[in-house]
């Protein structure tokens, strides 16, 4: 056998052991652990829109939340674990491509790698926070947005660089909510095994879900446009003051309810994902 022959058939082993049981463990692991967080998440929300908590409505006040139940240390090992699978299952996507017939071109891998390198972070801040039990959750998403908005203000071109971020967030949240809307999640399921109900269920959760995801991401992107036009770094909001401000509406924190309940529904859609995304 030729060398040729033989790294052809390196490749395709290497391939088969991408899309096997593994990673398909890792990747159904990895959406059950986003499922935790944002149900969690929206959960904290729904409580702040009645005053009934303090708590961060973000990673790290999820991570709080669940280091204070019984047998939480071993809950964040597992969800720090279940976010390293998810990393890998996207790694796997930019080596080897996806599912769907333009899994492999070059946009599906750009986007595979910039989740893998989101992944390994929230992995990582997941796995700090077990190791240490930092009752900060790895610090405020807040206080963590407008340090790193400072930081980029301060090098040349800055103010430019927070004003494309913002932007792309903004576009990123559009995208995410058109896409749930218009449903694009049908092409990654296996329909044919759900009934009826589930398939609505489903839908429910990934419409709606998504949208109120979206929406997140776009209003924070535009508080760090903000940030960059008036040059105030603490104009930048994260996770947990995006979501404090959608009770400042004129609709009171009706709005927040909305929003909360919305991604409490796409933590839910992230177990139909696990459940029934094909890897």
């Amino acid at each position: 056998m030729n060398t040729s022959a033989l790294a052809q058939t390196g490749r395709f082993r290497a391939r088969r052991v991408a899309r096997g049981s593994v990673t398909e463990g890792a990747a159904r692991a990895g959406l059950a652990a986003r499922g935790v967080i944002y149900m969690l998440v929206g959960a904290l929300a729904l409580q702040i829109a009645f005053g009934d908590t303090k708590e961060q409505a973000d990673r790290g006040g999820a991570l709080a939340a669940i280091s204070q139940k019984p047998f939480g240390a071993v809950l964040l090992w597992a969800l720090g674990i279940g976010l390293v699978g998810m990393a890998l299952w996207r790694l796997s996507e930019v080596c080897f491509g996806s599912v769907g017939k333009d899994g492999r071109s070059a946009r599906k891998r750009l986007l595979a790698a910039v989740r893998c390198a989101f992944y390994v972070f929230v992995a990582y801040s997941v796995l700090t926070f077990a190791a240490s039990r930092d009752q900060s959750g790895g610090g405020s998403s807040d206080q963590q947005s407008r340090d790193a908005t400072a930081r980029a203000l301060e090098i040349p071109a800055g103010q430019w660089l927070v004003a494309a971020a913002g932007i792309a967030i903004v576009a990123a949240g559009g995208w995410i909510g058109v896409r749930a809307v218009l449903r694009k999640y049908h092409d990654k399921l296996r329909l044919g095994q759900m009934g009826p109900r589930t398939r609505r269920l489903v839908d429910v959760t990934g419409v709606a879900g998504g949208a109120a995801r979206g929406l997140v991401f776009a209003v924070a992107g535009v508080f760090a446009v903000r940030a960059a036009i008036d040059y105030e770094p603490d104009k930048a909001k994260g996770l947990d003051d995006t979501l404090r401000t959608f009770a400042d509406t004129p609709v009171g924190p009706w709005l927040l309810v909305c929003v909360a309940a919305g991604l409490v529904l796409f933590g839910v859609f992230s177990f139909a994902m696990a459940r029934w995304r094909r890897v």
